[in-house]
């Protein structure tokens, strides 16, 4: 990640029912993004689509306070340009992210959180190899954990 598309990704806004994907701008969430943790994605235009995080970065705090994260994974997390989303290209874009842990991390059991309206990604993890495993609150939002196993087909 650099400070530049950090910044960049800042500036997405997401519609409802998505716009607890937004991002607020302040300088704590941009000190996340710069943590290591953060990788930006470019298309062949050099246009930045998305990013991934993984590890802690990935998880959603509270998760901690019900042992969501307490099994031996590791997390993912991945976020589309706006302009991207709902337009089919979700389940490729997390592969290239799978992908890339596997490769450079030798990854192979994955964990994602996700809003459980989320019925749009939900689908994309479903047919990456994701399973349900268990549910969390914090606040009004109700959490997944979705578990990819070692051995998972995702035909990376």
């Amino acid at each position: 990640m650099t400070l530049e598309k950090a910044r960049e990704i800042q500036t997405w806004t997401y519609d409802e029912p998505y716009s607890l994907y937004s991002f607020k701008g302040d300088q704590e969430e941009l000190l996340e993004f710069m943590n290591g943790a953060y990788f930006y994605v470019i298309d062949d235009k050099r246009n930045l689509i998305g990013y991934f995080c993984y590890g802690e970065s990935a998880q959603v705090p509270a998760g901690h306070q019900v042992d969501a994260y307490e099994e031996n994974y590791i997390d993912i997390g991945l976020g589309l340009h706006p302009n991207q989303t709902g337009k089919g290209t979700g389940l490729v874009f997390l592969k290239v992210g799978l992908a890339y842990a596997i490769e450079y991390n030798g990854f192979l059991g994955f964990r994602l959180t996700v809003a459980s309206f989320n019925r749009r990604a939900i689908k994309v993890y479903e047919r990456a190899g994701f399973t349900f495993e268990k549910s969390f609150t914090n606040g009004s939002t109700n959490f997944n954990i979705m578990i990819r196993r070692n051995g998972s087909s995702t035909h990376l």
